[in-house]
């Protein structure tokens, strides 16, 4: 009789084996803008040698959507010619800012590869921006040109801007048959800028987030070595991955985690149309036979509302819950929900600075502890930090701070902005509040969110994964409001169906699992969904009791 091996254990080793020296991802040690940070040996130097390398996969499908199907060597060759002609036509060159202004499909994609073939610098914009938050973003980034589908277009139009504008019905598919040929190339070092996405701007003018080739490639890495583990895991090649996005391209879930890598697995990007609609996504889930999806809790929720017999999901393989947080109550209705799917639920901890998660918690973690966000990743150090900027003992609370070559270069035009989000060591400081206990992290809360009553702290994030037990909440989020004595109270917006709760059941049922000060003293009970920006995260400055 053979002992059992523990699969924590058995992951470890098999991990050991691929960053040993000599190995396929063996890790070394070298200076990243002048700080001692763990890297892969042996590694490309800029995004412009992913594209190169895509050529391998030839005809095989890389970008898919509801009209339109291209190949890796089609997207090359589209990227290419693309970057040629804004190169004749526009000046643009190493360092230029392009602007992409667009829902998600393949001609973000193939504008975001044309700017890395000239050095240039894609600037992703909020597709849901306003005329006077695009205007703000264009002074911003002050782009040479901006690429725009006719909705964003239009919207541009209204901003007053005079920046030059290519729509991507019309004037990307006469320049790009006019001029394909020899894909560009720009001498560029590891450390340069590569692309600038926004963050969510839940409080404040959003800033510009630059990343660097040396993020951007380590992401890719970082997903070529997941492959690795699962294929050593199981003793099997990889399968051939078809990957469902639903986020927006102007946002690192979508953009670095799911269309970049893509270029070195050699799996397929398929973007559905319009906005999202479950039967709609489930439909194409069936037709395309998505292996896997990286959705917002939100929309994964909303599968909980919908008849999923009707579909045939059974190549959906991995299901993973990116953006915000994921109540410990909606993964365990997820898994009972889809368990005919044989789904592997995965959740994690990242923000737009540090480039990707920082953290997964893999169904093991979650089985240990369901309110986990995981264990670091490859490459990644998170330190708990008290106010002081010590390191804190395990299970100790404090800031969550992370360095690894995944974290950006820092904030577009504003160094102080910089300065106070990364120190001197590489550290970013995260703003989040956390624990870590066996190596696993646990997030109480955003710094901003926290409110301070009567002295106590209380975090929304723990009250808010109480009051979604409920049966009868869909969704609610808490915060603080002002009150004369306190200084704060907590306050609760609660989404359900029009007379399926009241206010005092609400309150008897967080007091039986809360501690007082944390039960919510002013309630609104609505049957409108919570406002939430482009990434799914709730725009708390807009609520109200």
């Amino acid at each position: 009789m053979t002992d059992a091996v523990d699969p924590r254990t058995m992951m470890a080793q098999v991990a050991a084996g691929l960053t040993a020296p000599g190995a396929p991802f063996e890790m070394t040690v070298e200076p990243v803008l002048g700080v001692p940070i763990p890297v892969l040996a042996n590694r490309s130097r800029t995004l412009r040698e992913l594209l190169e390398q895509s050529l391998s996969w030839g005809q095989r499908e890389y970008l898919v959507s509801e009209d339109r199907r291209l190949s890796f060597a089609e997207h090359a060759v589209a990227a290419g010619a693309l970057a040629t002609a804004l190169a004749r036509g526009y000046g643009i060159g190493k360092g230029d800012r392009v602007g992409i202004f667009a829902a998600n499909g393949p001609d973000w994609v193939i504008t975001f590869w044309a700017a890395q073939c000239l050095g240039a610098i894609p600037v992703g914009y909020n597709a849901w921006w306003a005329p006077p938050e695009i205007a703000y973003g264009l002074g911003h980034t002050t782009p040479k040109v901006v690429v725009a589908d006719a909705k964003r277009t239009a919207v541009l139009a209204e901003s007053g801007t005079d920046v030059p504008v290519l729509t991507m019905e019309h004037d990307l598919p006469a320049l790009i048959a006019e001029h394909t040929g020899d894909i560009p190339a720009t001498p560029l070092d590891e450390d340069d800028p590569a692309a600038i996405v926004y963050t969510s701007g839940t409080s404040g003018r959003p800033k510009g987030v630059v990343h660097s080739h040396r993020n951007m490639v380590a992401v890719s890495d970082y997903h070529r070595f997941t492959d690795a583990m699962s294929a050593a895991l199981t003793g099997q090649a990889p399968i051939a991955r078809r990957y469902l996005v639903t986020a927006p391209l102007f946002h690192i879930a979508s953009l670095h985690n799911l269309a970049i890598p893509r270029l070195v697995t050699g799996a397929t990007v398929v973007f559905p149309a319009g906005a999202f609609d479950v039967g709609r996504v489930l439909g194409l889930v069936e037709r395309e036979r998505i292996t896997n999806w990286a959705a917002v809790p939100t929309m994964a929720s909303r599968l909980l509302d919908h008849d999923l017999s009707r579909y045939d999901l059974s190549s959906l393989a991995a299901l993973s819950l990116n953006s915000a947080p994921s109540a410990p109550a909606l993964l365990d209705r997820l898994r009972a929900h889809l368990a005919g799917a044989q789904l592997s639920v995965t959740t994690s901890y990242g923000l737009t600075e540090s480039g990707t998660a920082a953290t997964v918690a893999t169904p093991l973690d979650l089985a240990a502890d369901p309110e986990s966000v995981g264990r670091p990743i490859l490459g990644v150090d998170v330190q708990i930090r008290d106010v002081d900027g010590a390191p804190v003992p395990d299970g100790v609370e404090g800031e969550i701070c992370i360095r690894s070559p995944y974290v950006m270069l820092g904030y577009w035009n504003d160094e102080a902005a910089t300065a106070a989000a990364v120190d001197e060591g590489r550290w970013l400081r995260s703003g989040d509040f956390g624990t870590v206990t066996d190596g696993r992290l646990t997030v109480s809360g955003r710094r901003t969110d926290l409110i301070l009553r009567g002295g106590e702290n209380v975090y929304p994030t723990e009250i808010e994964n109480v009051l979604v037990e409920h049966p009868a909440v869909h969704e609610c989020a808490v915060f603080g409001v002002a009150h004369p004595d306190l200084g704060q109270e907590v306050a609760a917006v609660v989404v359900a169906d029009t007379g399926a709760v009241t206010e005092a059941e609400l309150r008897a049922f967080a007091a039986a699992r809360l501690a007082y000060f944390k039960v919510p003293a002013r309630w609104r009970i609505t049957a409108d969904p919570l406002p939430r920006n482009a990434t799914g995260k709730v725009t708390r400055r807009g609520l109200a009791v």
